[in-house]
């Protein structure tokens, strides 16, 4: 089991604030388990117990709607803290996480976190930070449903994918979503969804061979999300 002080992984979250005391004690009590792809971390209205640190891999954060659709809300991958809000709040979690492909996580109980949230200023600011930044991706989210239209929308969801992701030795964006997920994180319906890649594809702008999407043209695609093209 790897020792939190020594692990590169917490370089990408709030976790970079704590001392070594504290990573020590945290190296102490966590627990280090895989998560195999479709498996559930936690459900909406769960009550987490601690926060979960992602060493491999990545989940999705899902919100089920009143058709009782889960919708993709956004993705949590390697580097991520995930539950921080929620254990700090004391609230129950009003999303669900499940694993887009195989895991590795770390949990670290709930009394290790508010114990050096509560005695260690530098880590309760990046705490505060990395929740802030999570509110105003929310707000941006929330603005661009209302403001974008559904090709805007498409082009969007496309580059957060490639941004989050990356792509594979073939240039396809390292996911694969079937398109009811893509079509929930875009807000429209699935056979909507279907005809905009159809004609994104015609239009030279990706790639689609299965699951798989490659981008062939960032900036066209950027060009749509603005309204350009």
């Amino acid at each position: 089991m790897s020792k939190c002080e020594q692990c590169i992984i917490r370089k990408f979250s709030s976790l970079r604030a704590l001392n070594k005391e504290e990573l020590i004690k945290i190296s102490g009590c966590k627990v280090s388990r895989v998560v195999k792809k479709g498996d559930i971390l936690f459900e909406e209205g769960d009550h987490l117990k601690g926060v979960f640190c992602i060493r491999e891999g990545a989940c999705k954060l899902t919100k089920l709607s009143p058709n009782g659709k889960n919708h993709i809300v956004k993705f949590i991958t390697k580097g991520d803290l995930l539950g921080q809000r929620s254990v700090i709040s004391d609230e129950s979690v009003n999303l669900s996480a499940v694993a887009v492909n195989d895991m590795e996580v770390c949990f670290i109980p709930r009394e290790e976190i508010m114990t050096s949230f509560k005695g260690n200023p530098d880590f309760s600011v990046e705490v505060v930070r990395d929740i802030c930044y999570d509110l105003k991706n929310s707000d941006d989210g929330a603005v661009n449903m209302a403001q974008k239209n559904v090709k805007q929308r498409l082009a969007d969801s496309l580059l957060y994918l490639h941004d989050t992701f990356g792509e594979d030795v073939d240039g396809f964006i390292k996911v694969q979503l079937s398109r009811e997920e893509i079509a929930g994180m875009v807000g429209t319906a699935t056979e909507s969804l279907i005809r905009m890649l159809s004609e994104f594809s015609k239009k030279g702008l990706i790639e689609v061979k299965g699951k798989r999407i490659k981008i062939t043209s960032i900036l066209k695609i950027q060009n749509v999300s603005d309204g350009i093209m």
